[in-house]
């Protein structure tokens, strides 16, 4: 969430940045919501002091004997004894009102974030890897998978309907072994704190990292009111919710191994086939928070760090960094990162880092202090995959096939797969 004292402060620039986004201007109607906020808490005090000084005036009126004057005083307390009795649920109704408007407003771009609509906009940082070459024709994955009677989408489909995968075998085993791979190297080598989070969580959690109010159409929700994550950022980032952190314990990291859920109500239509876009998935999850002046480098080092997950399974991929246009609603700056799926012939998105700035912490009211400051400042948190499980299990499947449909298991997977090299029908 933004803060108005902002907004008022830098109209201009706030419009500005909504229209990198493709979006319309908002000061001057955020303004005057405040205005009419502003207005009414003045009038409160002022009716305040008002009913004290004439609460005394009435004393002396009595005293001097003066009845009418008294009278008329106790009158002009009774009004503003009634005002200020409906002036508190009015203040409410105000401050709801600027909150809900501020709570739909996208984050601010940096200043060196490309500008641009869309992912075609989007700029190449660096590209990793030769692309495999095949003797062959190369295979998508689910191909390979109905053809190993590994994947199996229409159990699935039976038992739950469209977007959603049964797996089964090697390739159930290769997954497992992907997440706790990712799992041990995120905090044996990059120092993240293994987390086991909640996967149902109330109404203030999603408001805090920005899936509510804006995205309640892509989420699933339990009709006793809990909300299943769509991502473990929400139960990562929500753990410093409300909280007042020295800042010597700062950056705090946090990784998750979890099932995510979405809806994908916003992208129907788009990739239906096979196991790239799911209802349920599993997604290794980063999460870090920081002081305001770390959180850049911070997001170069989380990047580094999902890169380094690709570099070590030998996948070939391009780190991309988003446009205005393309950029997640409360990202201040975000890199994406592209694998090389050979059966599809394309780059797909298999992580995104993202630095949000202090928009979550102002939303969940979580904080930081200095050394020897009494003034607190919010946090800054990013999140980042580290990375999604079925998409590097589709890109492992791809670039390690055999002609044959067999797939090699990558070396730094075969412990955990008991040394198995090759999965086979």
């Amino acid at each position: 969430m933004l803060d108005i004292r902002w907004i008022r402060e830098n109209p201009e620039a706030l419009d500005a940045a909504l229209a990198k986004r493709g979006a319309e201007p908002q000061s001057a109607g955020l303004i005057a919501l405040d205005e009419e906020r502003r207005a009414h808490v003045t009038k409160v005090q002022e009716a305040q002091s008002r009913r004290n000084s004439a609460s005394k005036e009435i004393g002396a009126a009595m005293g001097q004997g003066d009845t009418d004057k008294a009278e008329a005083l106790k009158a002009e307390v009774g009004e503003l004894k009634s005002f200020l009795q409906n002036a508190e649920e009015t203040e409410r109704q105000l401050n709801a009102k600027l909150n809900d408007a501020l709570s739909v407003l996208p984050n601010i771009p940096l200043d060196d974030v490309p500008e641009g609509a869309d992912e075609n906009d989007n700029v190449e940082l660096r590209k990793v890897g030769g692309l495999p070459n095949f003797a062959f024709a190369p295979k998508e994955h689910f191909e390979l998978g109905e053809a190993l009677g590994m994947m199996d989408f229409e159990t699935a489909a039976k038992m739950s309907g469209s977007r959603f995968t049964l797996l089964k075998g090697g390739l159930a085993r290769l997954e497992r072994a992907l997440g706790q791979f990712m799992l041990d190297m995120h905090t044996s080598e990059h120092g993240y704190m293994e987390v086991n989070p909640p996967l149902m969580v109330r109404d203030d959690a999603m408001y805090g990292t920005g899936q509510l109010p804006k995205f309640t159409e892509d989420l699933y929700q339990t009709k006793e009111g809990h909300w299943l994550i769509p991502t473990a950022e929400v139960s990562l980032t929500n753990i410093v919710s409300g909280e007042i952190l020295d800042v010597e314990t700062l950056p705090r990291r946090y990784t998750a191994l979890t099932p995510c859920f979405r809806s994908e109500a916003g992208s129907a239509g788009r990739d239906t086939k096979g196991y790239l876009r799911q209802h349920q998935f599993y997604k290794v999850e980063m999460v870090s928070i920081t002081d305001e002046d770390s959180s850049i480098a911070e997001l170069d080092r989380m990047t580094k760090c999902a890169e380094t997950v690709l570099e070590k399974l030998g996948l070939p991929f391009r780190t991309m960094m988003l446009c205005t246009g393309d950029m997640g609603f409360g990202a201040r700056k975000t890199h994406d990162i592209e694998v090389w799926l050979p059966g599809q012939n394309a780059y797909r998105e298999i992580s995104s880092c993202s630095t949000c700035g202090d928009f979550q912490g102002r939303r969940m009211n979580a904080r930081y202090r200095a050394k020897d400051e009494k003034q607190t400042k919010f946090i800054h948190s990013l999140n980042g995959s580290g990375v999604a499980l079925g998409r590097a299990l589709i890109a492992v499947m791809e670039n390690y096939q055999n002609e044959d449909g067999s797939i090699r298991v990558p070396e730094v997977l075969k412990p955990y797969m008991g040394g198995l090299e090759v999965i086979a029908a």
